[in-house]
């Protein structure tokens, strides 16, 4: 049994993240903080966790946080690298669900986020959380910065072309067309995202540019081993009026060689031993819904033309591309079954 903490706690993606945590096997969580619920019971603001836990929020108490085995952020941009140092120095590790060690490059970091790194030198030893892509790093890292929820679809949905090869697709030809519900924007007072705003609505935003555009970019680059290649790629997001959910459509050029190959065989072996990777039947349609609540992502493929190839991919923006995976890497780095606390099935309708 470790000792778990998470501090922000108020926001979809921290009680989420506790959703799943209690449940848990092998985890006790001991410390939940809030800024500004401090000594308030959880499932007063929570009632759906009546019966579950005991536990009230509290300030932040670096002395508290450095006896857990492990810290959970679920915060804003910018937290936890202010206490990251002192807390892998105790010996505790640390899983960002921000994006404080998800970018290497600190150029593009300052560029997107607007503020320096506080540590460096730790995010060069951090480690990219996407499981089923960095497994072994994952369980050999005190740090973590877990992925954005849309690069969770786009990595998972391409890397299968990149991986274990150069000469399948022409890179900057991707277009990725991504919709999200308004959850993935978090639980924030905004005009933005108010009911009468989002209800019977739809639309783009970050058009001209979107700050998980270079965290995919770098992350193909990662998966790919090729430099400069998708800087031209176009990532278009959406608002969709549903509370969870997310769907990137993705479409790629395939070269001759890439039009060659059975890519519903090449995806199914390459996530054959994966368990919350569904790569469904030729020309099925992944619904949000079918990953409600699950720690589950769905991907089906399409080759409308001989060169041309459609990949589609379903999630739960609050769990597998967020609190759902930040679990699935903390079992990695606990030496846990990796499906542990999240064998939960999707919920439908």
């Amino acid at each position: 049994m470790i000792s778990v903490g998470i501090v922000g706690g108020t926001g979809y993606t921290g009680v989420e993240l506790l959703r799943l945590l209690l449940r848990h096997p092998n985890v006790q969580v001991n410390v939940l903080t809030s800024r500004t619920e401090n000594g308030r019971r959880v499932d007063d603001m929570f009632p759906s966790l009546r019966g579950h836990t005991d536990l009230k929020y509290s300030d932040l108490n670096i002395e508290q946080l450095k006896e857990c085995d492990v810290v959970f952020f679920a915060t804003p941009h910018g937290v936890a690298m202010k206490h990251a140092e002192e807390l892998v120095a105790a010996n505790t590790k640390v899983i960002d669900l921000a994006a404080d060690f998800r970018l290497q490059n600190l150029v593009q970091f300052e560029k997107w986020y607007g503020m320096q790194h506080a540590c460096p030198e730790l995010l060069k030893d951090s480690v990219y959380g996407l499981s089923e892509l960095n497994r072994d790093k994952i369980k050999q890292a005190n740090v973590i910065g877990n992925p954005g929820c849309y690069p969770t679809t786009v990595q998972l949905g391409l890397a299968p072309l990149f991986k274990h090869s150069d000469t399948l697709v022409k890179p900057e030809s991707i277009i990725i067309d991504a919709k999200s519900g308004v959850s993935g924007a978090g639980r924030k007072a905004s005009m933005g995202m108010i009911y009468t705003e989002n209800a019977d609505n739809f639309k783009a935003y970050g058009v001209a540019g979107h700050r998980h555009h270079p965290e995919i970019v770098e992350a193909l680059e990662n998966i790919s081993g090729q430099i400069g290649v998708f800087d031209q790629i176009l990532f278009v997001p959406h608002l969709v009026p549903m509370i969870r959910g997310m769907l990137s459509t993705i479409y790629v050029d395939l070269t001759e060689a890439g039009a060659a190959v059975d890519l519903q065989t090449w995806y199914e072996q390459f996530y054959a031993n994966e368990s919350f990777v569904d790569v469904m039947p030729e020309n099925s349609s992944p619904e949000t819904r079918s990953v409600r609540g699950a720690n589950q992502l769905r991907i089906a493929l399409y080759k409308p033309q001989p060169q041309k190839l459609v990949v589609l991919v379903a999630q739960d923006n609050l769990v597998k591309g967020a609190a759902g995976q930040a679990v699935q890497n903390m079992n990695l780095m606990f030496g846990f079954d990796e499906t542990a606390g999240l064998e939960g099935i999707g919920l439908l309708p």
